[in-house]
């Protein structure tokens, strides 16, 4: 029967193996597995001297015997009136060392003046490598140059000149023709080391011998102002430390007026009246709600202001930017090279480019009903990532007020017992009321599925979980967390290089990543930009604030000497125990979200597209470090991922990281 459409190929994992181990075998049809049974033909599998090996379906496992060199193949049998022939086959050949294979490293010589070429020999336990396919893969941990031997493939040429004088370790590993590393029996790579040391160079005549102890200076730029900027604005939106809960505890409790002119003033003083003292219905939730949508409108702008709303804690500390900026500045100073950066419009760099370019014969408007842009968009943006929710929401702080509302409402949580049962919060006091209010309002909250879609169309990030819908989204920024990543790991390599006062760092780099990153955040600043980050910001910032409150705190008993950043967190912490949800504690979510938002600030409202300048992203990495090392210590603390490693940066969905680590803790 004529087969000759029919064809197979044979696919073996590793080409050089030690005795004893295994090898994985893959036959690749070129017809489906299912068409295949339906014209009953087998995969069958041969190892040496024709001897049948146990297959399940397109793989087989052949373990290994004596050594040398042996042909593995595969073949596609069809039975024609009971006589079966062989249709289409394929064959490999793998080879098979000693039992225990071993790998000497000789360095000639060992200790040598720096600039010497040193001689590097590998010694297998075995003979003739070459016959078996095998190489030698030299590693000196990036320190001077390797040069194989092309007619000896176990010795090498390593050149050390410009290397710095000291102990250095030579590894060599034994790989096949594919270049992966061979591994013994147990699975250990085989390889070996020597240690070589190399001494200062005999000073000849002519020698030029530059040395410095100090970093290299780099030149102001005047974006520095705007990175000021927003740390004192995202401080000033923060939970804790004269921001939001300072704000509502004074205005609602202790009945603080605010300043006359305050955007939305009026509106809550009358809410304050009317409501203040309602005990039945939402209105107290109204006017923790209005309140809250205020406090935004008020810290809201590209400003440096010296304290928060009530002139408490400092949001502006000379002594903190002197020491980021590398000079001495004070709150005037600084204020006016923001001034200086905004120019003549008032307007920030980015935001007039758009204007010119994509607005150019549009008048700007206060009436968000008439024709023209917005000038509350373009004069003072709310400096606000939603970012910040992604992180606080994958790190269950929703979730754990969605649990406490369902309890509050009666309805059972999964499983026979909830673990919430014994949750009563007595109609004596305040929060009866909120949660009440809070709960009658849930139509007019952002839903799970809004944000789901929201996240994937500004960074291509999804939520995994059970009550998280499936999305079809029309735009995702598929390439966010790519270049991201890649900013973030080329941070650590500036970082490390700059520490070194013998080297002048790269910038470039950096300043390139930050213009990929600056492109990609654009493109998904459209549609619910404006009004999804800050509504997602108003709703979880009231979550935090109801978290915090005493009656939930006397229930949510968390551990006392845990030391927490906000008063909403450990109640987080908890519900995650009770729940079984990620024992992950949520103080790595919160510096995820509060560093993350801060880095992309800068990157999403700095002019980076119309830079060649490599000082504006050292100044950058430099004011920021603290929040990219934090950050970076964060991301692998919650996923367990490390973005600095030098190996390969992680594209992966953060997402599917927690999933892997909840599934493992959940074997345990």
């Amino acid at each position: 029967m004529a087969n000759q459409d029919l064809t197979v190929t044979l696919k073996v994992d590793r080409f050089a193996v030690a005795q004893g181990d295994s090898v994985r075998l893959t036959a690749i049809p070129s017809q489906s597995v299912d068409e295949l049974n339906r014209r009953k033909i087998r995969i069958v599998f041969f190892g040496p001297d024709n001897r049948r090996i146990h297959s399940a379906g397109t793989e087989a496992t052949w373990k290994t015997g004596r050594t040398g060199k042996h042909n593995v193949r595969v073949e596609l049998r069809e039975a024609t009136d009971g006589v079966e022939e062989t249709v289409a086959q394929d064959s490999e050949t793998v080879s098979v060392l000693s039992a225990e294979p071993a790998v000497v490293v000789t360095i000639d010589p060992r200790t040598a003046p720096e600039g010497t070429a040193v001689d590097l020999r590998a010694e297998p336990s075995f003979e003739d490598p070459k016959y078996y396919g095998i190489r030698v893969r030299w590693d000196t941990n990036n320190a001077g140059v390797v040069q194989p031997d092309p007619k000896d493939i176990l010795r090498a040429a390593w050149d050390t000149t410009d290397l710095v004088p000291g102990s250095y370790r030579i590894t060599a590993q034994l790989v096949d023709e594919t270049g992966a590393v061979l591994t013994d029996a147990k699975g250990n790579p085989i390889e070996g080391e020597d240690t070589a040391r190399i001494e200062f160079r005999p000073i000849a005549h002519g020698d030029t011998m530059p040395v410095t102890l100090r970093r290299s200076a780099v030149p102001q730029t005047r974006d520095q102002a705007l990175w000021v900027a927003i740390r004192n604005r995202t401080k000033a939106i923060a939970f804790s430390g004269s921001g939001y809960k300072d704000f509502i505890d004074r205005v609602l409790c202790k009945r603080v007026t605010l300043r006359p002119g305050t955007p939305g003033g009026a509106l809550l003083e009358r809410e304050l009246n009317e409501l203040g003292t309602s005990v039945y219905g939402g209105g107290a939730y109204e006017l923790l709600k209005t309140a809250t949508q205020i406090f935004l409108l008020l810290e809201c702008g590209v400003v440096i202001k010296p304290t928060g709303a009530f002139d408490t804690d400092e949001l502006f500390k000379p002594d903190e930017e002197t020491g980021r900026l590398g000079e001495s500045v004070t709150l005037g100073e600084i204020s006016d090279r923001l001034a200086d950066y905004l120019g003549s419009t008032g307007r920030l760099p980015y935001i007039d480019r758009i204007l010119r370019v994509a607005f150019p014969d549009e008048p700007l408007t206060g009436k968000v009903h008439c024709f023209g842009v917005l000038s509350s968009k373009v004069q003072s943006p709310c400096l606000l990532e939603l970012i910040w929710s992604y992180w606080h929401e994958e790190g269950m702080l929703v979730q754990t007020l969605a649990a406490i509302s369902r309890r509050f409402q009666n309805v059972r949580g999964p499983g026979e017992r909830d673990p919430l049962a014994h949750l009563e919060i007595d109609p004596l006091r305040p929060l009866n009321n909120l949660l009440w209010g809070y709960i009658q309002d849930e139509q007019n909250r952002l839903t799970l599925r809004r944000r789901a879609y929201e996240y994937d169309h500004h960074y291509g990030l999804t939520l995994f979980g059970k009550a998280v819908p499936a999305l079809r989204p029309a735009d995702s920024r598929s390439k966010f967390l790519e270049g991201f990543h890649n900013l973030l790991h080329l941070c650590s390599v500036f970082y490390k290089e700059d520490n070194d006062t013998t080297v002048i760092a790269d910038g470039f780099p950096l300043l390139n990543a930050l213009k990929e990153v600056h492109l990609l955040l654009a493109q998904g600043a459209h549609n619910q930009f404006g009004d999804l980050p800050w509504t997602a910001r108003a709703e979880m910032l009231i979550q935090e604030w109801l978290l915090a409150r005493p009656e939930i705190r006397d229930f949510l008993q968390s551990r006392p000497m845990v030391p927490y950043k906000e008063g909403w967190m450990p109640q987080v912490d908890t519900m995650k125990t009770l729940q079984g949800w990620s024992d992950v504690t949520v103080s790595h979510f919160r510096d995820l979200g509060v560093y993350g938002e801060q880095i992309l600030l800068t990157i999403r409202y700095g002019d980076w597209i119309d830079l060649n300048d490599e000082d504006s992203a050292k100044n950058w990495a430099r004011y920021w470090r603290p929040e990219i090392q934090g950050y970076l210590h964060a991301y692998r603390a919650a996923t367990g991922i490390d973005l600095t490693n030098s190996d390969t940066v992680d594209y992966m969905m953060p997402a599917v990281h927690l999933q892997k680590r909840l599934a493992a803790q959940r074997v345990r």
